[in-house]
């Protein structure tokens, strides 16, 4: 999302397990768009690591099991979530995926790269703006998740609303810029490439309908985060 910002970037590259990682982008929730794929290499060569790209729509790579498990890391981009998630399983891509997750690969992504790791999410695959509950994500991650949480207006309280009538299990939000970072199952830590980025833990309440927590966030840069 911020092309000049390659803090979360470079993060991503210190949880990898080789010095020199090899990051592989897979561009699926875009229709493996070729702009998406020349802005991924654009801002990963500049970075001490081995680019790579794994597409499904117009597919290369035969034996995607060995392909993916000789990655470090697998970065995956926005778009379109379910549609995603229906192309990968088609293509066996999700077994594959919960595989190297167990094997410590990073697995990692933004918007719809962050909505597939869990259960459920929040997502706008099924019409413009019009915001949906999407519950059949890869379960790797337990519960719900929303990314944008500050970045688009109608985010916070459908994610809020769906959490408290229970079409959605509790769950993590996260501002634009700040990543939740998982151990397995457990939240680790959250980081932000912004000074003001945030995550939050939403549940549902019996007394309230919601209870929101917000969840410090390490800022990447120099100087403090913005409460």
């Amino acid at each position: 999302m911020e092309p000049e910002n390659l803090l979360l970037d470079e993060f991503v590259l210190t949880q990898a397990r080789a010095a020199r990682p090899r990051v592989c982008f897979v561009p699926t929730a875009s229709g493996d768009s070729d702009g998406y794929v020349a802005r991924f290499y654009r801002a990963f060569s500049a970075l001490d690591c081995r680019p790579a790209d794994l597409q499904l729509f117009n597919r290369s790579i035969l034996d995607l099991e060995s392909f993916v498990l000789m990655q470090d890391v697998i970065y995956v981009g926005g778009g379109n979530t379910a549609s995603l998630l229906a192309v990968w399983r088609a293509h066996g891509l999700d077994h594959i995926l919960r595989r190297a997750w167990q094997e410590g690969i990073v697995l990692c992504g933004l918007s719809a790269g962050m909505n597939c790791w869990f259960n459920e999410s929040v997502t706008d695959s099924f019409g413009f703006s019009q915001l949906a509950p999407l519950r059949d994500g890869l379960g790797i991650l337990p519960g719900s998740c929303c990314p944008h949480y500050d970045g688009e207006k109608e985010r916070r309280p459908t994610f809020r609303r769906l959490v408290a009538s229970g079409e959605l299990a509790d769950g993590w939000a996260a501002d634009d810029g700040a990543a939740l970072v998982f151990h397995g199952e457990s939240l680790s830590e959250v980081v932000t490439s912004r000074s003001s980025g945030a995550a939050y833990r939403v549940e549902r309440s019996d007394e309230s309908g919601v209870i929101e927590r917000r969840v410090e966030a390490r800022y990447l840069g120099t100087g403090p985060v913005s409460a």
